[in-house]
């Protein structure tokens, strides 16, 4: 017997037509290999979205949780190049240097040195 040869696509397509139909999830998903979960995702995404939903989405995350606000990061950087010989410990006390020259928020990071 020859083997089959479909691509990714066509597969989800033919998953999701033999489901409305009305095949039973647990038959389909063992007949495609899949999990019970991913045959419900893929299926419930279809109906909520249509076709494109069943292309391959991107794993990158949308977003990046620990990422500063630009002010704050502008900041930073251009403390970084005024002053480029300053370590990671003397630059952790530029937030509240940078108030006090009126860039940034004053607060508990002054330092009162002066430093």
């Amino acid at each position: 017997m020859p083997w089959r040869e479909s691509t990714v696509m066509e597969d989800r397509l033919r998953f999701v037509a033999r489901r409305l139909e009305g095949e039973s999830m647990t038959a389909l998903c063992r007949e495609f290999g899949i999990s019970r979960k991913t045959g419900h995702k893929r299926f419930a995404r279809y109906r909520e979205s249509g076709l494109e939903a069943l292309a391959d989405r991107p794993r990158r995350p949308g977003r990046v949780s620990n990422r500063l606000p630009m002010p704050v990061e502008a900041s930073i950087v251009a403390l970084r190049k005024e002053k480029p010989h300053r370590g990671d410990a003397q630059a952790a006390r530029a937030p509240g240097e940078a108030a006090r020259r009126g860039r940034g928020p004053a607060g508990a990071l002054d330092d009162p040195r002066g430093a």
